[in-house]
């Protein structure tokens, strides 16, 4: 009984005792990024940086010149800062801060915020068994150890701060693109589903194309570790590929871009001075956006009924006339109910009739004729398709282009509706 009172006791402390205490990281310092006005990072022998906020999502570098900020790296400064903590402190009143390298810090960073509030944090040498670097806070008397990468996340330079876009652009305000080659103009306009072509004529549109063009102007960066001055000189010996001219809500603003003899590209921006040379990251996407072709930019498909089933098909071409009509799962044909998966063939092959090319003539009469309606009855889209000894041309009605068809294309069509049948009778139970 003894024996068993004990080890109920023991055990019984066991679980009422409190759990160990966790050690915690010291807190060199805790800054609040939305109560943030400005940040200045001081590198030893380079002018100080200055970046002040212009709104809740925007930064302008202030010195030691006027640029726009990439608001990414503040955000990444301000980030380490909230908190700092450390690994340990190393002195609680250190009366030298010369032998953590911190009378003159290889970085030191002022955050000053909207209320006048100012840190200054100091980043010194690295601790002799490495790792580990020496971080101080101005008035502190305290020095700590902090991981390198700390040194690392706040050592910026003027370029590592600077918003390195050629435009710094919003994508969703651009309403009208221009965009200039030697000896063509193709303009764009935003429209409520996407983009129009709208130069050299109107011409049904590729959106995601344009979209894509669009995306890779705006994503453009310039290359950090090339100097203006080379760059300024190989743009002018440069080749020049297009102009590009972007309007919207903010303004207007134009890119020139060239391409060098080593594939290297370079560009000027109305948004900055000088010119630069591209991130070679991005710039033969760039490159290749802006050389392409008209015909790239214009929408190949014949119909536009998208992933959703049409309405109702209509397809005439000599004897052959079919009408089908589509209603929930089912498809109806001249009053009789048809089999779904042979009518989904016919489906397929008309999201399948695209252009392997556009052509200036050869359409003369239609062979083939089909409508299709789509969107609840409010979208009706009708064509004609001439075969020809290499596959045929098609033609909307709402407009002049001529849509050169492969063979491979019109076989899979009249395949499909020669394939169409009722569908099976239903079983007697």
């Amino acid at each position: 009984m003894v024996l068993g009172g004990l080890l109920y006791w023991s055990n019984r402390r066991k679980e009422t005792a409190p759990p160990p205490t966790a050690s915690k990281s010291p807190t060199v310092v805790r800054v609040t990024p939305t109560d943030v006005a400005s940040v200045t990072v001081k590198q030893k022998g380079a002018p100080p940086v200055t970046v002040r906020r212009e709104s809740s999502t925007s930064w302008q570098i202030t010195s030691p010149a006027t640029y726009p900020a990439d608001t990414n790296a503040v955000t990444a400064i301000l980030t380490s800062l909230n908190p700092l903590l450390a690994d340990q402190v190393v002195e609680d009143k250190a009366t030298n801060l010369t032998p953590f390298g911190l009378g003159d810090p290889a970085v030191e960073v002022d955050v000053t915020s909207k209320d006048g509030r100012s840190h200054q944090v100091l980043v010194g040498d690295g601790t002799p068994a490495g790792g580990d670097v020496y971080v101080a806070l101005a008035g502190d008397p305290r020095v700590f150890t902090a991981a390198s990468y700390i040194k690392t996340s706040l050592n910026k330079s003027l370029n590592d701060l600077r918003d390195k876009r050629l435009l710094p652009v919003d994508a969703s305000s651009v309403t009208t693109m221009e965009l200039q080659r030697k000896g063509q103009e193709i303009a764009f306009g935003r429209v409520q589903n996407g983009w129009q072509i709208q130069k050299p004529q109107t011409y049904r549109t590729d959106t995601f194309q344009v979209d894509d063009l669009l995306q890779q102007a705006v994503g453009a960066k310039w290359d950090a570790a090339s100097s203006v001055e080379e760059a300024s000189k190989d743009f002018a010996k440069a080749t020049p590929v297009a102009t590009l001219q972007l309007t919207g809500s903010s303004g207007t603003d134009t890119l020139q871009v060239r391409k060098g003899v080593d594939n290297s590209y370079y560009a000027k921006s109305s948004a900055l001075n000088g010119e630069y040379k591209i991130d070679s990251a991005v710039a033969t996407a760039v490159g290749e956006a802006l050389s392409r072709p008209l015909d790239d930019f214009r929408n190949k498909q014949l119909f536009n009924f998208g992933y959703n089933d049409p309405d109702k098909i209509e397809y005439h071409a000599g004897a052959t006339d079919l009408v089908l009509t589509h209603s929930g799962n089912t498809w109806m044909s001249d009053g009789k109910k048809m089999d779904t998966e042979s009518v989904e063939q016919v489906v397929t092959a008309l999201r399948d009739l695209a252009a392997a090319k556009f052509v200036d003539s050869g359409f003369a009469k239609a062979d083939i004729e089909v409508a299709v309606t789509s969107e609840d009855g409010k979208k009706i889209e009708k064509a004609g398709i001439q075969k020809t000894r290499e596959g045929a041309i098609a033609k909307r009605d709402d407009g002049p282009s001529l849509y050169s068809l492969d063979s491979v294309t019109l076989d899979g069509l009249t395949s499909a509706i020669a394939g169409v049948k009722p569908a099976a009778p239903a079983k007697k139970k």
